[in-house]
């Protein structure tokens, strides 16, 4: 269920229903996110594989190792969906990220499968361990109408024309590099705002995130942490000392 899309949305989350929570406070450089069941065993999955990444990372850690890791623990449970057990598979084209002050992802990914890059943590880094994982193909695919987007950090001046300026001016001054939903704009006062919605997708100033489904009906679940490397030791910031 995409909540994003009206702050007064009236959807009720149901017994049966997998609901996933993000928290991102990107001045202090925190991404965290968790699933909410109350009737499924694919959070004990969830919380291992979290547990594990969290684990491993550590300075001059590869990336790959963490990634394989993850895999290794989450492809040992099962989930039952609708009588049938499915092997809970690894989201390989979704990776865990470094994050920068005001962006959101930064430099490094990491896979959450084995075969990743071989990059190496380092001290100083704040990193973002992934885990997401899915009783369907394990890809996971754009799908449904797109109501988040976030300004693209490595496109330079784009000349634009008016309104669409106007709608970037906003767009820079309230969210700058950060993810946001187009109602949001009409919270700030801008009106008839899609048309230069789309333009600026169109010149690719900015970037549209809709939701990503693998296959339809098929469980998934994520769990996100942050962790920041100290010289000889690691914080879980998004959870305290580790």
């Amino acid at each position: 269920k995409n909540c994003k899309k009206d702050p007064n949305d009236t959807i009720v989350i149901q017994y049966d229903d997998i609901c996933e929570m993000i928290l991102e406070h990107i001045i202090d450089r925190i991404d965290y996110a968790f699933t909410v069941t109350f009737n499924h065993n694919m959070l004990y999955c969830v919380k291992d594989t979290i547990n594990t990444g969290t684990k491993c990372a550590g300075i001059d850690v590869c990336l790959c190792d963490v990634g394989e890791a993850i895999q290794e623990v989450m492809e040992y449970y099962e989930v039952e969906v609708d009588g049938k057990r499915y092997q809970v598979k690894p989201i390989c084209n979704l990776n865990g990220h470094s994050i920068g002050q005001y962006r959101t992802h930064a430099g490094k990914t990491a896979q959450i499968e084995k075969g990743g890059k071989a990059t190496r943590l380092e001290e100083g880094e704040v990193f973002v361990i992934k885990t997401l994982g899915s009783a369907g193909k394990g890809v996971a695919h754009d799908d449904m109408e797109c109501s988040q987007y976030m300004k693209n950090f490595d496109v330079g001046h784009v000349p634009v024309r008016l309104p669409t300026t106007k709608h970037l001016n906003v767009i820079n001054e309230n969210f700058g590099f950060l993810d946001f939903c187009d109602k949001w704009l009409a919270h700030w006062g801008e009106s008839k705002y899609l048309m230069a919605l789309k333009n600026l997708c169109d010149l690719g100033i900015v970037d549209p995130h809709p939701p990503l489904y693998d296959l339809k009906g098929s469980h998934t679940i994520q769990s996100e942490h942050t962790v920041l490397l100290h010289s000889t030791w690691k914080e879980v910031v998004s959870r305290g000392d580790y």
